[in-house]
């Protein structure tokens, strides 16, 4: 008993130096043993790593999970040690209205046909928006957590033990200065060189602590570079949903809707992906590959022998410069007045283009159709 009260009685005083320490340092009274600049730089780097942390790790989740509900539900999960339940996307929810009003209006008309196959595509959508959600939880999001649960609990626990230890150092020598008896000084400069063995030791700690942020920044890197894969990843399978969907609709298109055109918008600010280009980029090669062994109606224009029928043809304004792939195509200037017309069979994102004597495949894409 007698001996908690002394500790108690010795951690009060201990207590109360710091803080007279303390106070007199914020009114100027008294000197503050200052860190050598690499130090701060340490300290300075250590917070900067844990600000942003937080602010990555929240705008990520926002970013998986924008219903903020949803983000309070999956916390509470978490910190229940529960699974989290699997949750439908927003896409997944289209995708099943569209297929329940498909049924409702008939699968078999040309409505409810094209709900069926959007609705599928949706479907797709959201389990690879599940799929990138989960591996950018588990690769990115649970690393930065376990940082910042971790590691940055583990420095600033340090980090306060330091400043106690400084506080105690710098009272130490306060204590010295006001010394006046040789016992006195004596006993001061005994607490001074314990004071100062227990800083320098605290010191190196916290030291290595924060010398092993650029470890830390090494671990964060290799798992950006996962959060871009998976990401690159989840828009390359819809980038590839939605090519096959658009196929779908594109060989329908002239039974459902014929000799319809789509109208682009005029507002477009740049020019947009071409339908050949599009079909050359890496992540859908298989596609591109597919397409080359297949005879398309394109292929066996003979432009000198097409004639516009009688009726369907429209005026067209340019919306982009075009250059010409090859011969069967026209070249355009941004702004030109052109005739366009579609042919029975022809793919859906071309037209033939007629200015003056010239007569050429152009995109879709490019072309305002005018009424």
């Amino acid at each position: 008993m007698d001996f908690s009260v002394k500790k108690l009685a010795s951690d009060a005083g201990v207590f109360f130096s710091r803080a007279v320490q303390f106070t007199e340092e914020k009114l100027g009274q008294a000197e503050k043993t200052e860190l050598d600049a690499h130090f701060e730089n340490l300290l300075a780097r250590a917070d900067s790593t844990k600000n942003w942390t937080e602010k990555i790790l929240r705008q990520t989740e926002v970013l998986l999970q924008p219903n903020p509900g949803a983000r309070i539900e999956e916390f509470l999960y978490e910190k229940l040690d529960k699974k989290i339940p699997v949750r439908n996307t927003n896409a997944d929810l289209l995708g099943q209205y569209m297929i329940e009003a498909a049924n409702e209006f008939g699968p078999g008309s040309p409505y409810g046909s094209t709900l069926i196959k959007v609705g599928e595509t949706q479907k797709q959508l959201g389990g690879a928006e599940r799929d990138f959600m989960h591996s950018a939880s588990v690769n990115f999001l649970t690393p930065l957590r376990n940082f910042l649960e971790g590691d940055w609990r583990t420095i600033s626990k340090e980090r306060r033990l330091l400043e106690n230890r400084r506080l105690d150092l710098d009272a130490c020598k306060a204590r010295l200065k006001k010394a006046k008896a040789a016992e006195a000084k004596a006993a001061a400069e005994h607490e001074l060189r314990v004071a100062q063995t227990e800083f320098d030791r605290q010191a190196e700690v916290t030291r290595l602590l924060l010398e092993g942020i650029s470890s830390t920044h090494m671990n964060h890197l290799r798992c950006l570079k996962e959060f871009a894969e998976a990401q690159a990843t989840y828009y390359a399978q819809c980038y590839q949903y939605t090519l096959d969907l658009q196929k779908q609709l594109g060989s329908s298109n002239g039974e459902i809707f014929p000799g319809t055109f789509v109208v682009n918008s005029p507002h477009a600010s740049s020019p947009p992906v071409s339908p050949t280009s599009a079909a050359t980029i890496p992540v859908v090669s298989a596609v591109a590959g597919a397409s080359n062994n297949t005879t398309t109606v394109d292929s066996m224009l003979n432009l000198s022998d097409v004639k516009p029928p009688s009726s369907g043809t429209r005026k067209a304004r340019v919306l982009y410069d075009y250059d010409a792939a090859d011969s069967s195509e026209l070249s355009l200037l941004a702004d030109e007045l052109i005739t366009v017309y579609s042919l029975p069979g022809m793919d859906p994102d071309w037209l033939i283009a007629e200015k003056g004597n010239q007569k050429g495949k152009v995109p879709v894409t490019y072309l305002e159709l005018l009424s």
